[in-house]
């Protein structure tokens, strides 16, 4: 009797990551960079403008010591 089933012993044996072509690794390259931080700053910009509008003081007051400190106007 197999100390592992079946099913698992032939899992072992698959690839979770199968090697990719030179073609193939330099065309990820750019995209897996650049897509990233397009996201990370336009959600960084949605907090920003969102904080800036809101009613709420504290998290106002936060926005616009965040402009001034990256020197950036506001007023």
């Amino acid at each position: 009797m197999p100390s592992t089933p079946v099913l698992l012993d032939n899992a072992q044996k698959i690839p979770l990551n199968p090697p990719l072509s030179k073609g193939e690794a330099e065309g990820r390259g750019i995209a897996y960079k650049i897509f990233p931080a397009l996201l990370a700053g336009m959600l960084g910009l949605a907090l920003l403008y969102t904080a800036g509008f809101s009613d709420i003081a504290p998290l106002h007051n936060t926005a616009h010591d965040g402009r001034h400190s990256a020197s950036f106007p506001c007023h």
